[in-house]
């Protein structure tokens, strides 16, 4: 269903910052459904690559073998994305709080942590410049959190203005979209809100996995089940070196 949710929010002709792993399934998965001008672009340098199957990681040979164009990462970075030439990219990390703040950098005190994480990479590049960025990562009461331990990746800060103040250049998250349901940021408070509830799901359950007190918004949707095509389409997109 995230992948599902996260392709249709994707549209034709757009430039797409992929990440591997359900990004890149979201992305493959639009490119052959209802946006076939979809232009995917990996961190690695691969401009407009259309992959037969799906990548095992940005370095996969697969990207470039299908790719229009090959760049290096410093031009990835300096020209295509600082600039706010990406339509949109997709984020994940350990934690997200209620104004879409995101860490992949420690769990806990930062001199101190209980737990480590990778770090930033491409990210924080990504939340920033990007026009649009998309969230995805399964909502759990220890990831959703009213403040993040460390901010590695600004959303909205601590609200409406912050991105202006900081000079970021994107729009910041515009969804986020979880097993649960769909958050979109609301128009006034930056705060994050539930927009859509997935088929089988109930507002229980996500009040449930939220730590704050998650807003719901009066024109709750349902999201839609994946329809047939789609379910072949996903089910067709196999990884490299799967039998």
């Amino acid at each position: 269903m995230m992948s599902v949710a996260a392709s249709r929010a994707l549209r034709d002709g757009q430039a797409c910052f992929v990440g591997i792993g359900l990004p890149s399934t979201a992305a493959n998965l639009a490119r052959r459904l209802h946006a076939p001008d979809l232009v995917l672009i990996y961190e690695s340098g691969t401009i407009g690559t259309e992959p037969d199957e799906l990548p095992l990681s940005i370095g996969d040979g697969i990207l470039a073998e299908s790719a229009l164009s090959v760049v290096s990462v410093p031009e990835i970075f300096n020209y295509w994305l600082q600039p706010g030439r990406i339509d949109v990219g997709f984020l994940s990390g350990a934690q997200i709080d209620r104004f879409g703040n995101i860490n992949t950098t420690v769990i806990g005190e930062y001199a101190e942590p209980s737990v480590r994480l990778p770090g930033s990479g491409g990210a924080p590049e990504i939340a920033a410049s990007c026009r649009e960025v998309i969230v995805v990562m399964r909502q759990r009461l220890r990831a959703f959190v009213s403040q993040v331990d460390f901010v590695t990746s600004v959303g909205h800060g601590s609200g409406p203005g912050d991105r202006a103040r900081l000079g970021l250049r994107g729009a910041g998250p515009v969804r986020v979209i979880t097993d649960l349901g769909v958050l979109e940021p609301d128009p006034e408070s930056a705060e994050l809100v539930l927009t859509a509830l997935h088929t089988g799901i109930t507002i229980e359950q996500v009040h449930a996995e939220t730590g704050w007190e998650l807003e719901i918004s009066p024109d709750l949707k349902i999201t839609a089940p994946p329809t047939e095509k789609e379910l072949s389409t996903l089910r067709g997109l196999k990884t490299v070196g799967a039998s």
